[in-house]
């Protein structure tokens, strides 16, 4: 039974489990290994996510979705680091998405709320590619880790600019069906 009074409504639960099974899948049917990370449609998901439901929503899905894949596909020690990271990649992504009036209905400012977002992920991998190198695993000095982690940019930066390439139409395609 529902109260009137929470915050949580039961179609918030679903819309959250559903995108972060969804996300989840994204980033674990098609993935290929990097040198520290690796590469997938996930991010797809998370940009989808930002549109459809907003800020926080898209925040815990991400968070969940991703950490998730971590967790089960061998990539435990970056789980925590995939948490936060993703999960304020939806936040970014979203809240730039609904600034002012545009509610997600803008196609350019999707953009730039994606490429912000994308930057975000980008320079906290980087970040957590340096802390785990010299502090999880202590296998380098943090100069040598700060050398180290710039191999997964280029990845990175090509999983971001997929991701906003696969999300646009699938967003353009669900808002069409959604407003009709």
């Amino acid at each position: 039974m529902e109260s009137s009074n929470t915050s949580i409504k039961t179609i918030d639960i679903v819309q959250i489990s559903l995108m972060a099974a969804i996300t989840f899948l994204a980033t674990s049917v098609i993935h290929v290994p990097t040198f520290m990370g690796v590469l997938h449609l996930g991010d797809s998901m998370v940009f989808l996510s930002a549109i459809l439901f907003g800020r926080k929503k898209s925040a815990i899905a991400s968070a969940i979705g991703m950490c998730l894949f971590d967790l089960i596909s061998g990539y435990t020690m970056w789980a925590p680091f995939t948490f936060v990271i993703k999960g304020l990649m939806g936040y970014i992504a979203g809240t730039i998405a609904y600034r002012k009036d545009y509610n997600g209905n803008n196609t350019l400012n999707n953009i730039l709320a994606f490429v912000v977002g994308g930057i975000w992920m980008i320079v906290a991998y980087y970040i957590g590619g340096t802390i785990i190198l010299t502090f999880i695993s202590k296998d380098f000095a943090i100069k040598q880790a700060l050398i180290i982690s710039l191999k997964d940019i280029p990845t990175n930066i090509f999983q971001v600019v997929a991701g906003i390439a696969l999300a646009l139409p699938l967003i353009a395609a669900l808002k069409t069906k959604l407003n009709r």
